[in-house]
């Protein structure tokens, strides 16, 4: 994996990977939190600076699977329609009419790609009448906040919807400095980057969303 956090813990992550028994391809410090849309720019560029083919999933780390082996073949289904380049969201089925989530309202099944839909409709956290009317509807999933996207098309989308992210996590990236088994982004191009989710700059205004309904006890 390739591991994005704060300066602040980054001893808390080398040492859980050591007791993980994993070795991170890197792990990336941001000097400052800027939310999920400038970490998934510098996570697709680094991506790419190994392989230019690359496929990443992108994983926000306080999320938890209650049923792995679920998400596994949800991802699994999923690579097809991120190869044919579509950004893959996970969708969970709504039990309530949660205002904390996004949600994805889905569309047809993509032709390359069984058990994944193109995107209607991307809400990022209705008020509550809205989301009972999602939840009664019965089209509209829960948006995980997880995603598998060809790293190329990714990178492409945020330069052509957020450009000011894009520029300042190639410059950072590229600034970037080597401590010990960290790389530590260079701090004033990455604060250039607004503070913005992944949902709201990306997500919202793509036409190559995509979503894989899924139960993986999330």
């Amino acid at each position: 994996p390739i591991v994005i956090a704060n300066v602040e813990h980054r001893f808390l992550v080398a040492e859980q990977m050591r007791e993980a028994g994993i070795r991170p391809r890197a792990i990336v410090l941001e000097p400052e939190g800027r939310n999920s849309a400038p970490a998934a720019a510098v996570a697709a560029r680094r991506a790419m600076a190994d392989d230019p083919d690359a496929v990443i999933l992108l994983l926000a780390a306080d999320h938890a699977m209650a049923r792995p082996t679920a998400f596994v073949e949800a991802v699994e289904r999923a690579c097809a329609a991120a190869k044919a380049g579509c950004i893959v969201t996970f969708g969970i089925r709504p039990d309530r009419p949660e205002t904390g989530y996004g949600y994805v309202l889905t569309g047809r099944e993509h032709p390359e790609a069984r058990g994944v839909h193109r995107v209607e409709r991307f809400v990022e956290k209705p008020d509550a009448a809205t989301a009972s009317a999602y939840l009664a509807d019965g089209r509209y999933l829960w948006n995980s906040g997880n995603f598998l996207a060809s790293a190329a098309v990714l990178s492409a989308e945020i330069a052509r919807l957020a450009p000011t992210i894009d520029e300042a996590a190639r410059t950072a990236l590229a600034a970037a400095t080597r401590d010990l088994d960290f790389e530590r982004l260079e701090p004033a191009a990455f604060g250039h980057a607004p503070a913005i989710s992944i949902d709201y700059a990306v997500m919202e205004k793509t036409d190559r969303a995509a979503v894989v309904p899924c139960d993986p006890g999330w």
